[in-house]
Order: structure tokens, then C-alpha cells, then sequence
């Protein structure tokens, strides 16, 4: 078996990652827009996916179940007490919350892991009801993975329409609709 010269096979590796490198982004751009890579698990939850029922902790300890009835609609809010997109979006989601049909029902979800720091609770003012997330599981089931998100939920679970990250009010203003 002949050895190639080191030249030849460098332009052979050279052309080789030249060619890979072509059908990643071949791939990539006949993907929508956004889209995680192949076999990478969903960014976030999609419209239509399902809010499971779910029992957890309110922040002041006391026991409280999320469930979404016949003829409700409920805006679930997901944040962090260390993100600082999330501390951007605490007061649009107080202006929103203020400004809320009646009818409407709006409730956090800290995903902190262990109990969020005093600090963060004595810097931040929240006007809308927060709830610690049921858990690690429970996110992962729903896909939330990243914050802040927010949820439009209606009847029995069923994600309406959702926001990723930071919204502008107009945005949050159709989130928030009835």
C-alpha cells in the first residue's frame, strides 16, 4: 500500500472538512428558522403541548394546586431569581398583571432548584402570585429550559400562544388578552 505524500493528505483533510462543513449548512438552512439541531430536544414548549396539573409549594410554603378548568384562561410566568432577562421582564409582567381582565388568572413559577435567596425577594417587587416549580421533572416534561417564558394556558392545560425571553409590551399585551 502506497503512503501519500504529508501535502496530499493534508489537502485530502483540508477538502474533507470543506465538504462537511457544506452539508451542515446545507442541513441547517433547510431547517425553519430557530429549530434545534437534529435529535436535540425541544427549546421550549409549542403551542398546543399540555400543561400538566400540578401540585407544589407557594414562595410563603403553603401547599397549592395549578389546574386549568372548563373556561379558564391563566398566564404562567417562568423566571429565575439569578437571570437578568428575567429581572427585565418582573416589571412588564407587574404592569400586565395590574392591567388584567378579572378573569385572568396569572401566577409565576420560579425554577430555582433550592429556595431563591432573601435578597432577591427584598430587591424585587412581584404583585402576581408565585409558585416554586414542582421540579426538575416536571420542567423537563414541558421543555422549559431556558427563562424567562411566558405561557398563555386555556382549558384543561392547552398552551395558546407563548414568549420566549424578553417581550415588549405590545407582545405581552396579546399574551395577556382573555
Amino acid at each position: 500500500m502506497s503512503r501519500l505524500p504529508h501535502a496530499r493528505r493534508r489537502a485530502l483533510a483540508t477538502l474533507a472538512a470543506f465538504l462537511l462543513a457544506a452539508v451542515e449548512a446545507t442541513a441547517q438552512a433547510a431547517a425553519p428558522p430557530g429549530a434545534p439541531p437534529p435529535g436535540a430536544p425541544p427549546a421550549s414548549p409549542s403551542k398546543g403541548d399540555l400543561v400538566p396539573v400540578f401540585e407544589t409549594l407557594g414562595v410563603d410554603g403553603k401547599p397549592a394546586k395549578m389546574d386549568f378548568p372548563k373556561g379558564s384562561k391563566t398566564v404562567l410566568l417562568f423566571f429565575l431569581s439569578g437571570c437578568p432577562s428575567c429581572h427585565k421582564m418582573i416589571p412588564e409582567w407587574n404592569r400586565a398583571y395590574e392591567r388584567r381582565a378579572k378573569d385572568l388568572r396569572i401566577v409565576g413559577v420560579i425554577m430555582d432548584p433550592e429556595q431563591a435567596p432573601p435578597a432577591f425577594w427584598s430587591t424585587t417587587a412581584i404583585s402576581f402570585p408565585v409558585l416554586r416549580s414542582p421540579g426538575r421533572e416536571f420542567l423537563r416534561a414541558l421543555n422549559v429550559n431556558r427563562a424567562p417564558l411566558t405561557l398563555r394556558v386555556g382549558e384543561g392545560g392547552t398552551i395558546e400562544d407563548l414568549a420566549l425571553g424578553i417581550v415588549d409590551p405590545i407582545r405581552l399585551g396579546e399574551l395577556f388578552k382573555p
